[in-house]
């Protein structure tokens, strides 16, 4: 049985070699699998609705609908019993005798029919268009802006208060078109094409990380991967020796895991590769040096950034650098605490564990992370590609927040006529969990990765020194 389990490896790994080179199967642009899972953003997490029931960002506007209403109730309750009535002559003046010029309630009553005109489409019909929020916020807005003008002001006793009543009626109403339109309705529809994908290709069979250049131009047509063939090791029928049974199902088991990460790692060389030469990227900010960092919006990874710049440095050496001596990344940046290798799979592949520092002055708190790193050469480039993984032996730890990366890479370009000199590019496409305001972590980010780019040429012109 031993000797089978050995054929079978040596089989794989001869499989693996030959196609190590070749680009993973069409599969990878037309279907998702279990894997992409990690993948998705919290927005596509709240979009999504769970055993039939209502998405968690549609909640949210449901309750801020509730909390429109009571909020306007509220404050009105409040400025008639300013005028110094007792509650039941308050009442009966604003609505048994009501009169438009002199009474409030009218924009209680607006605030009512809103509640129930978007909770009736929106909570019970669930519908998905902004034409119901439209013409919520369209009536309302018309009627306040009539109300300011028939309404007798000169009456008001407090005619601060009756002011903050009608803008405050106005701006909700044109805070819940706003959430509706720009978060509920796309993270809603973002949650539903993720999830078509995912269901479209669920076996063991399919490449790892599937159509995750949803949306990207088409290059080229991919050729098979070896994710298309692989199958898992038979289980022995029968076994005289039930000790051996056991140590060669578990050395299958490893040998399998093996191959799933080297797999995993050759698809997401490719899908890193293809994001960073995709079209349509936004220069977020340039130095003198001539670093520049560039974003752009994918559809199941929210915004990635792209760093370009030059170092004086053999593209091979730095990738070696960076890939083979990873453990000594603290001792020359300063936005690492640690970082160690969990598991070598091969010479192109292993497991990575690393910590970031606090940036953004402690805005953004430390994180660590898990990573299955995979090299290769692509267009006669050196590529370091990554992506977060679950490991056994590191688990999520208190101390720090556990980040995602997404498919990310590192790229040494040779210059032509200088063997001596590269231009290195970074895609990052991180996720940090918690909540942190976008803006803030953008502006970090891109200073983090302008600073390591610095302290890359800071580092590699130490090496320069030191050899001569």
């Amino acid at each position: 049985m031993n000797v089978e389990v050995e054929i079978r490896a040596a089989a794989e790994a001869l499989l693996s070699s030959s196609t190590s080179n070749q680009q993973p199967s069409s599969q990878l642009q037309q279907n998702f699998n279990s894997q992409a899972t990690r993948y998705a953003t919290e927005d596509v997490v709240t979009g999504m609705q769970r055993s039939g029931h209502m998405s968690v960002v549609r909640r949210f506007f449901c309750l801020f609908v509730t909390f429109d209403l009571l909020f306007i109730t509220l404050m009105w309750l409040i400025i008639i019993l300013l005028n110094g009535d007792d509650i039941v002559s308050a009442l009966s003046k604003q609505i048994v005798h009501y009169n438009i010029h002199t009474s409030l309630f009218d924009i209680v009553m607006a605030a009512t029919c809103r509640f129930t005109f978007l909770l009736l489409f929106y909570g019970l019909l669930y519908i998905c268009h902004w034409w119901v929020i439209a013409l919520s916020t369209a009536g309302t807005c018309a009627f306040l802006i009539g109300k300011v003008f028939v309404y007798n002001w000169t009456l008001a006793n407090q005619p601060v208060f009756h002011v903050l009543l009608v803008l405050i009626s106005f701006v909700l109403s044109w805070g819940e078109a706003w959430f509706l339109d720009f978060r509920v309705l796309p993270q809603e529809l973002q949650a539903i094409e993720y999830l078509q994908g995912v269901s479209s290709y669920q076996s063991e069979r399919a490449p790892l990380l599937g159509n995750y250049l949803q949306g990207l131009q088409r290059i080229d047509d991919y050729t098979e991967s070896i994710g298309n063939f692989y199958s898992p090791m038979d289980s022995p029928q029968s076994s005289d020796e039930e000790g051996d049974t056991r140590r060669s199902g578990a050395r299958g088991r490893a040998l399998s895991q093996d191959m799933k990460y080297r797999r995993e790692g050759q698809e997401v060389l490719e899908v890193s590769w293809r994001i960073l030469n995709s079209p349509d990227w936004k220069l977020e900010k340039e130095t003198p040096e001539g670093d520049a960092v560039y974003s752009k919006k994918m559809p199941l990874a929210g915004k990635v950034l792209k760093l370009t710049g030059a170092i004086d440095f053999p593209p091979k050496r730095l990738l070696n650098e960076l890939f083979d001596k990873v453990e000594n990344h603290p001792e020359w940046n300063p936005t690492i605490l640690e970082t160690r290798t969990v598991q070598v799979i091969d010479d192109h592949t292993d497991i990575n564990y690393q910590v970031a520092r606090e940036v953004g002055g402690g805005i953004v708190s430390s994180r660590d992370f898990v990573n299955l790193r995979h090299w290769g050469m692509k267009d006669g480039c050196y590529v370091s590609a990554g992506v977060s993984v679950k490991h056994p032996s590191v688990p999520p730890v208190k101390q720090y927040v556990r980040g995602e990366n997404g498919p990310t890479c590192w790229v040494m370009r040779p210059v032509a006529g200088d063997e001596n000199r590269c231009v290195f590019q970074w895609l990052l496409n991180i996720n940090l969990k918690g909540w942190l305001p976008h803006s803030i972590v953008d502006a970090a980010l891109t200073a983090s990765m302008l600073d390591y780019v610095r302290c890359v040429r800071e580092y590699t012109a130490k090496l320069k020194q030191e050899s001569q």
